[in-house]
């Protein structure tokens, strides 16, 4: 297979051939060319399967050079490389069925898996001409048959027991060739991956190298790959026909190379389930104790797991850690530690292989009332300080694997000791308070209100404030409001009502009767009184 390069930027075209590794995506010759001319006589002339252009050119651009190729039939992959995002150029290059269209400045990792899609493509391209050519339509579809089989058995298998003559007709209707004794397996692969990272940014592009690397990983004499389906946003089965017997510990080891390449290939993390093997007229009892399984267990990443193992343990019960320890440690500040306690409890479950979501969940109920408790004592107002998007987002999460428990553990307890270190500091709290009320003097400023801006239980809020100023918080509220009272009294034509309203007191007859207690004046004799007084 070849590829021809088309660029007037010299420095594009010997970056292109010095940054991808030709020889690793099996491409023979890579030709160069700097105009649409040159590149149009190396098409007349050799066999060119893959085209990399770019659009803006001064002797042509790459539209013109594709749509000569589409007229002219042709076969070639074309990805189209441009400094912009201008959507008349993509439309175009849609309309002329360009492979892709990649904006610049080039990533070339990414680059290099859109050329394999497009060597895919290629290959694809030129059996299924031959295909064609030799009358093996059926070759054709055969991948989409088999896919389409399995994506029934798997959906059917978790919600009724699939019947023989189900199964019989399912193969008979996708002219497949199995027999109901023949020996299958499945494995279940959930994928994590890093944020940032292609795997959370370009699915489609993360999808499409995990699917490589599955494929090429699990070639083995002893088995074929049957099918690899994503069932679930990063969650994949994998469908295995043994040709010989049965060996759980092969696909063990191969499972472990596949965790040993994603983590710095791919940047994400795995969770091997194996199923158990059995005939295919068992098939669907075993992708229903695989799913089963996948949903009961508690993940751990860059682990795997299998059915017979899981089945053997039976049902585990819950020993909670010691919890008044994990107290102590908080009471004593002890973040560090008491984290370090709480991984220890975790990760010894995951070696006993006794943790499952039910096990999971009431150790999250635990740490939760403990920490919970703990902020009671200090007057916080828990579901004030854990409500928002990243605690409902961590909490969701946290039964999905141990490491995301442990996320959310430590969003638990440093959030809470950040925010204890906070009110351990009354005059912070204080001071904060009073800059929220000289702000928003003309907002209803309850007790209440107040409080869950620091997160502070309303008696308790209270009673650091007046410690710490030596005056009620009801009362220093009025004192504010009659001060910006006074201030608009003086500098303005505003008339009273109005003024009463912008400081925050709705009842006009109450805001006088609490400016006449505060100044000695009623608010319209106080007016009065500093406008008639002379400038000066």
């Amino acid at each position: 297979m070849n590829v021809l390069l088309v660029d007037d930027d010299y420095y594009v075209v010997a970056a292109l051939q010095k940054r991808i590794d030709w020889a690793a995506l099996n491409i023979e010759t890579v030709y160069t060319a700097n105009n649409v001319a040159q590149a149009r006589e190396i098409v007349e002339n050799y066999s060119v399967q893959i085209l990399i252009s770019d659009i803006e050119m001064p002797q042509g651009s790459g539209l013109s050079l594709l749509a000569w190729i589409r007229e002219n039939q042709y076969p070639i992959q074309t990805i189209l490389l441009t400094n912009y995002a201008d959507f008349n150029y993509a439309q175009k290059a849609i309309e002329l069925q360009s492979f892709e269209y990649f904006l610049k400045p080039i990533e070339f990792d990414k680059l290099m898996l859109i050329i394999q899609k497009a060597i895919v493509r290629a290959n694809e391209q030129q059996h299924n001409e031959k295909a064609i050519q030799e009358g093996y339509y059926w070759q054709k579809n055969q991948s989409k048959n088999l896919e389409h089989f399995w994506r029934r058995i798997v959906s059917v298998s978790t919600s009724s027991p699939i019947k023989p003559s189900f199964l019989t007709h399912a193969i008979q209707e996708q002219n497949l060739s199995y027999q109901m004794d023949d020996t299958l397996q499945p494995l279940l692969f959930n994928v994590f991956p890093y944020n940032g990272t292609m795997g959370k940014e370009e699915k489609d592009l993360f999808d499409f190298a995990l699917l490589n690397v599955l494929v090429e990983l699990f070639q083995h004499p002893g088995f074929g790959i049957e099918s690899i389906l994503e069932i679930k946003d990063y969650q994949w089965i994998a469908i295995l026909k043994w040709n010989d017997a049965p060996d759980t510990g092969t696909l063990e080891e191969i499972c472990a190379s596949l965790i040993q390449k994603t983590n710095p290939y791919l940047k994400c993390d795995v969770c091997c389930n194996i199923g158990l093997h059995g005939q295919l007229n068992e098939i669907g009892t075993v992708l229903k104790n695989l799913l089963r399984m996948d949903e009961e267990i508690t993940r751990s990443r860059n682990h795997t797991f299998t059915v017979e193992m899981y089945q053997k343990q039976g049902k585990a019960v819950y020993l909670p850690p010691n919890l008044a320890h994990l107290e102590e440690l908080l009471n004593q500040n002890k973040l560090a530690a008491f984290l370090e306690e709480v991984s220890r409890y975790l990760l010894g479950l995951l070696v006993n292989r006794t943790v499952d979501t039910s096990i999971l969940s009431l150790f999250r109920l635990d740490i939760v009332q403990l920490v919970y408790s703990f902020l009671k004592m200090k007057g916080i107002q828990v579901h004030k300080l854990y409500s928002g998007k990243a605690n409902d987002r961590l909490q969701l999460q946290s039964l999905t694997s141990i490491e995301d428990m442990q996320e959310y553990l430590d969003y638990l307890v440093n959030t809470a000791m950040k925010y204890r270190d906070l009110t351990a500091q009354p005059q912070s709290v204080a001071e904060e308070i009073k800059q929220y009320i000289h702000t928003h003097y003309g907002d209803e400023l309850t007790r209440n209100d107040l409080a869950e801006i620091v997160y502070l239980n309303p008696d308790y809020l209270a009673r650091l404030f007046k410690k710490e100023t030596g005056i009620a918080l009801g009362s220093y509220v009025i004192q504010v409001r009659i001060a910006a009272a006074k201030l608009l009294l003086e500098t303005t034509r505003l008339s009273v009502y109005t003024i009463a309203s912008k400081v925050g007191y709705t009842n006009y007859s109450y805001f006088s009767k609490l400016f006449k207690q505060e100044v000695g004046l009623s608010p319209n004799e106080y007016k009065k009184e500093q406008h008639s007084q002379p400038v000066g």
